[in-house]
């Protein structure tokens, strides 16, 4: 038998929504507190998943001492002011992605929780999806040969609306923080860090990117072709070409999705990995067991690679002249 770990949620938007449904699924936990801006959808949301405390502000939740972990779900500019909230009090964070807007905000909210010797991570799923962690033992293997080159990209179409998170460039808006990063993140897990960035932009009126273009040199051979788009839909795969074979992430590539093998000499194969869940399940175990076990930082999500992730960010950022 272990403790029951009581969970609370901080912004109630969509991905909330996605991670309460999926905590259910998730033995020995507990929704026991959400908040947001607004008590009337603070109750709603805690009526909806059955909470047990709604609160209409961030510290009031922060300060309740049966939180043991909190999801932090607010646009990305709120990411350090929110974590830090939480680590302040001794509350362990699964802080949604981008960690923050910046490395300087990521290195001051690693620092907080080491001072404090809590459990701090940052909620990319991808990592955790059986399917990415299969393609990235296959890679590492090389059961198809070395890795020479990597396509993935992401893109949706929404009517540009500036009152949106997702356009609202003050709030990190835009496609590279809120989608690009996941092209990015399939790059530096399975290639490492590039050694050098080429990359091209477009832009809303207001400031905000709307595509990205991007390409990651590795060495004379190998490299990594990225995009993110908000004008319009992509197929969303993960293409890894190897010398023998090719493994393909089918759309899209960062959620509970196939794989499809093409050796050099061979028939193509598809695996279907069964997933029941929206996917958040995942990474929350994970969570748990690291937090039960006493454990500071994950050993997949590591704060090196959240480090690295946001470095890559802000380099390709400065590439393209987009500042926040």
């Amino acid at each position: 038998m272990y403790k029951t770990i009581n969970w609370g949620i901080i912004g109630l938007g969509n991905i909330a929504h996605k991670f309460a449904t999926d905590l259910r699924t998730v033995k020995g936990v507990k929704l026991y507190g959400v908040a947001s801006r607004s008590q009337e959808k603070a109750n709603a949301f805690a009526s909806k998943y059955n909470a047990t405390k709604a609160y209409d502000n961030y510290e009031a939740l922060a300060n309740d001492p049966n939180i043991d972990a909190v999801y932090i779900a607010t646009p990305h500019a709120l990411h350090k002011e929110n974590t830090l909230l939480c680590l302040e009090n001794g509350i362990a964070v699964l802080c949604e992605k981008p960690f923050a807007m910046n490395a300087d905000e990521v290195d001051n909210m690693i620092a907080k929780a080491k001072e404090k010797k809590v459990l701090l991570m940052e909620a990319l799923w991808t990592y955790f999806l059986p399917h990415y962690q299969f393609v990235l033992s296959e890679l590492k293997k090389e059961t198809y040969g070395k890795l020479i080159k990597l396509e993935a990209d992401f893109g949706f179409y929404r009517a540009f609306d500036n009152t949106s998170r997702v356009f609202n460039k003050s709030l990190g808006g835009g496609s590279l923080l809120d989608i690009g990063i996941y092209p990015i993140f399939a790059a530096l897990s399975t290639l490492g860090n590039p050694k050098h960035i080429e990359a091209k932009a477009t832009y809303f009126e207001n400031g905000a990117d709307s595509s990205c273009d991007m390409v990651f040199y590795y060495d004379s051979i190998t490299k990594a072709y990225l995009k993110s788009t908000l004008l319009k839909a992509t197929p969303g795969e993960a293409i890894f070409y190897c010398k023998k074979g090719i493994i393909k992430i089918n759309g899209g590539f960062h959620s509970p999705s196939t794989v499809t093998i093409t050796p050099k000499h061979g028939k193509a194969e598809t695996i279907d990995f069964n997933y029941k869940t929206i996917g958040y399940n995942y990474e929350i175990i994970h969570f748990n067991e690291h937090l039960r076990q006493g454990k500071t930082e994950s050993d997949i999500m590591t704060f090196e690679f959240s480090q690295q992730l946001i470095k890559t960010l802000d380099n390709v950022r400065r590439i393209i002249n987009l500042d926040y």
